[in-house]
């Protein structure tokens, strides 16, 4: 067993909080184990496609700019000092490429604020992170004053894939209803908080 085993081990406490560049360490420490996540730092829903065409190395130094400019954009769940998973939030309006891809355009005119990606560290998967950064989001959002919370999940049901945008069934347990389906594998979610 590794240390990191025994730091972040499934017994430990999960917690959720806030990036802040004061997390970045830990925060780069779980995207840098490997995959998609380590290539488009989560510029995809800011710039859209054009992440692809980047070097990593330059998604990940201006998604630093984002978490130094702040406000945090989204929360790690960590156990210990280790960040096992991390969701992005944040108001529509951060997100502007969203509203370019034909199946995250806005279904209507409420300001949503959008939980767009996830990613659980391996060995941490299937014990309940991503249901834990779900409910910190909604909480964090309420918080906030937003109307509504929105997500675009994989229906499991239609598609095996593996997603980085977390399971419609995780979704629909947390309280999130389908609003709109534009491709059958991925229903557009939404949780409203008035």
């Amino acid at each position: 067993m590794s240390a990191l085993d025994l730091a972040a081990g499934p017994g430990a406490e999960l917690v959720t909080t806030p990036l802040t560049p004061q997390l970045w360490p830990a925060f780069t420490d779980l995207l840098d184990q490997g995959g998609p996540a380590g290539r488009c730092w989560c510029m995809a829903p800011r710039i859209g496609a054009e992440y692809r065409r980047r070097a990593p190395e330059r998604n990940r130094t201006d998604f630093r700019a984002v978490v130094e400019q702040g406000p945090p954009p989204g929360l790690l769940a960590l156990r210990g000092d280790v960040a096992v998973g991390w969701c992005a939030i944040g108001s529509r309006e951060a997100l502007p490429a969203l509203d370019r891809a034909w199946r995250t355009k806005r279904v209507d005119d409420v300001p949503v604020w959008v939980l767009s990606c996830f990613y659980v560290r391996k060995g941490h998967r299937r014990r309940g992170v991503s249901s834990a950064l779900i409910t910190a989001t909604v909480e964090l959002a309420r918080a906030a004053g937003a109307p509504a919370v929105e997500a675009y999940p994989l229906d499991g049901t239609r598609s095996p894939s593996a997603t980085s945008t977390g399971y419609a069934s995780t979704f629909a347990a947390a309280g999130f209803v389908e609003v709109a389906r534009r491709s059958p594998e991925r229903p557009v979610m939404r949780l409203s908080l008035s």
